[in-house]
């Protein structure tokens, strides 16, 4: 099944926001120009993968870095026949949790974890739509400074890229949100907060329920969780909603590393560390120039 990312809507939504994105044989390519270092090549999970393509691609932007994350052990292993190697930090989830939307409501329902499946019956909260810019009001106001908020421009062109296909929903109190998108037949939870009455009323439990239905009747095949704890890269602050999602039941699907390709003969030298580094200044350079958290979403 198709990838999110390597959907026209996608491509689209990025090109929105700044990127430069090349749609060649149905592959997305997805291109920042950075002052002063070039630019960034990204590919993310593509159905197949055309090394000419990127070499012509990163001749013609300047890239100074390929990014490549494949969709299975078949695309490894081209990938590093081609000179690409492992990266120490991915930017996409590497592991996630997918629901079969094919069953009934009801299979769903009775495949959920007990304690889940209780709260869901048992909690009566409103759910309703928002806008964009209310629901970033209320998200930003949830999570502060700890966590990066995208800004209104980018939320108000995820929902006139996607349109229908694209539901911003909250509690009545504006205490749990999320955002779930659909492409083609996949339906993915793709940002989410809750505050402390949220969190203590286990409002998120209806909230991602609500999202699994409405992607169920629009006709979406597979619910995807858009990440969970992966033990090969371990992130302890993703051990929560690990097993928060992991309450509703599904089919855990990991993903191979990704990889990557340094253009400038001084980069191919740098170890786990100065990359670490390299991609957080490059995260502040295009925070300064207005492009947020541009090599992806924080999940």
């Amino acid at each position: 099944m198709v990838d999110i990312r390597q959907s026209k809507d996608y491509a689209q939504y990025l090109s929105s926001i700044g990127w430069v994105a090349e749609r060649i044989n149905n592959i997305n390519y997805f291109i920042k120009r950075l002052p002063l270092i070039g630019s960034v090549i990204k590919i993310q999970r593509p159905e197949k993968i055309d090394f000419k393509k990127i070499k012509d691609l990163s001749k013609k932007y300047r890239a100074f870095q390929i990014i490549l994350e494949p969709k299975d052990n078949k695309q490894k292993e081209e990938i590093k026949k081609n000179g690409f190697k492992l990266s120490h930090s991915p930017y996409l989830p590497t592991k996630t949790l997918e629901l079969n939307l094919t069953k009934s409501e009801k299979e769903l329902l009775n495949n959920l974890k007990k304690y889940c499946r209780s709260v869901i019956k048992k909690e009566k909260v409103k759910i309703i739509i928002s806008s964009p810019e209310k629901f970033r009001a209320v998200w930003k106001k949830s999570v502060g400074f700890k966590r990066y908020v995208p800004p209104i421009s980018q939320l108000e062109s995820l929902k006139k890229t996607f349109d229908r296909n694209c539901l911003f929903i909250t509690t009545y109190d504006y205490s749990a949100g999320a955002i779930f998108l659909r492409a083609s037949e996949k339906s993915y939870y793709w940002q989410a907060f809750t505050n402390k009455v949220g969190r203590k009323n286990n409002y998120q439990y209806k909230v991602v329920w609500e999202g699994i239905i409405w992607a169920k009747k629009l006709g979406a095949k597979v619910f995807d969780f858009e990440g969970i704890c992966d033990e090969r890269f371990p992130n302890k602050s993703w051990l929560g909603f690990t097993h928060f999602k992991k309450s509703f039941g599904g089919k855990e699907i990991s993903f191979p590393s990704p990889s990557t390709k340094f253009y400038h003969p001084l980069l191919r030298c740098l170890t786990k560390k100065s990359v670490l580094a390299m991609k957080t200044t490059v995260c502040f350079i295009a925070a300064k120039v207005g492009l947020g958290n541009f090599l992806g979403p924080v999940k």
